[in-house]
């Protein structure tokens, strides 16, 4: 599997930005999907994470009710919307794909596929 990873860039404070990662080579749609990012000098962190038919999502405390994942299986797309950014948003983000269907945040150990990372910088 292929994943590859779209949407970022330069964003003011308090903007939005909408990241996209599309799938090739194998169907996403058994798979739970996940948003990481890392920013300079940090450990990379889990953003958020969404199960196979898109019935449970989970997050981040630090981007609770700003950032949603969501999926769309006959596009073999997931994609994270970020509202409200922050400058401490800041990183580069990654999508992934656990080989378990159903697991939802931490409890997720099966990070076989990675996208190649799209940064994102908040300004001030």
């Amino acid at each position: 599997v292929q994943l590859q990873a779209s949407g970022g860039g330069l964003v003011q404070a308090g903007g939005s930005l909408r990241l996209s990662c599309a799938a090739s080579g194998r169907t996403l749609s058994a798979l739970t999907l996940g948003w990481f990012r890392q920013a300079p000098g940090k450990a990379r962190e889990l953003v958020a994470t969404i199960t196979w038919s898109g019935s449970r999502s989970d997050y981040a405390d630090a981007v609770k009710g700003r950032f949603t994942i969501s999926r769309d299986n006959a596009k073999n797309t997931v994609y994270l919307q970020m509202n409200t950014l922050k400058p401490e948003d800041t990183a580069v983000y990654y999508c992934a794909a656990d080989l378990t269907a159903y697991c939802s945040g931490y409890g997720c150990t099966s990070w076989e596929f990675w996208g190649q990372g799209t940064l994102v910088t908040v300004s001030s």
